[in-house]
This record gives C-alpha cells, structure tokens and sequence, in this order.
C-alpha cells in the first residue's frame, strides 16, 4: 500500500520542543503511540491559549475534538528531543482542521503526523457555532502552505 509522504518542516508554522521522558518508552523501547497524541494535545492547546482561542475561564466556543489521527514511520526513544509542529488545514464555519508533526532534533523528516479536527460549540448547549471573526483571523495565519 503507498502512502503520500507527510509533511515538512516547512509546511508548519508554529513550534514547541517536547523533551521524552524515561516512562514514555513502552515495552517495546520506543515512546508508546499514546504519548505522541498527549504532545499533540499540549501543543495545541497551548497555541490556542497563548493566541485567545481557549479561554480557561469557559468564556465563549470550546473546540471538541470530533476526530483524530496519526501515521508513524520512524520511532522515538527516551532521551531524545522532539519539534513539534503545528499547522492549520482548513478552517470550516465552525470547525478547524490542525495538522501537527514530530520531528527529531535537526532532521528535516516528519517520524510522525498527526491530525485534530475540533468542532466549535457553545459551552452550554454544545452545539456547534461559528467561528469568531478575531479567531478566524489567528488560525489562518496557521494555514500550511
């Protein structure tokens, strides 16, 4: 079965650096799978907080992940540094596709993508409302090229 390769490093426009920890490595001697959703998860939400898009205080639409996915081709071990990479796909009226990528310290090769679509909802009625302009604005300055 071919696969399109994943994206490089510059098709992503913002990034945190992601230290692996001893309990991260799993049986196997590489960082369970699980683990590269849990940086996924820092890294956007800290993105989304720094830039006024998650509001803590449970203030205005909450992005619900409604789907979620990541292909692996390279492993990553403890003690090793990983880039992540954070990229927006395609902003919907109430929805947002993020791609982000794991990359070892200095190499140009993705080991791993994965991909977050989030629904925005109101926080009480949970159901899906559009994108605020000011918001829209931030995730298309994401949008990878």
């Amino acid at each position: 079965m071919s696969r399109p390769p994943l994206s490089e490093r510059e098709t992503y426009g913002y990034w945190s650096t992601v230290q692996t920890r001893w309990n991260d490595n799993d049986v196997y001697g590489h960082v369970n799978n699980t683990v590269h959703y849990r940086w996924f998860d820092t890294v956007l939400n800290g993105w989304l907080i720094e830039h006024g898009l998650l509001n803590l205080d449970g203030s205005g639409p909450i992005g619900l992940v409604v789907e979620s996915g990541c292909r692996y081709v390279a492993s990553v071990s403890f003690p090793q540094t990983v880039d992540i990479g954070l990229a927006v796909e395609k902003i919907g009226t109430s929805s947002a596709v993020y791609r982000l990528g794991v990359f070892l310290e200095d190499r140009s090769e993705a080991v791993a993508e994965g991909q977050f679509v989030h629904v925005y909802v109101d926080p009480e009625s949970r159901r899906p409302v559009p994108i605020p302009e000011a918001w829209r604005s931030e995730l298309e300055a994401l949008i990878s090229a």
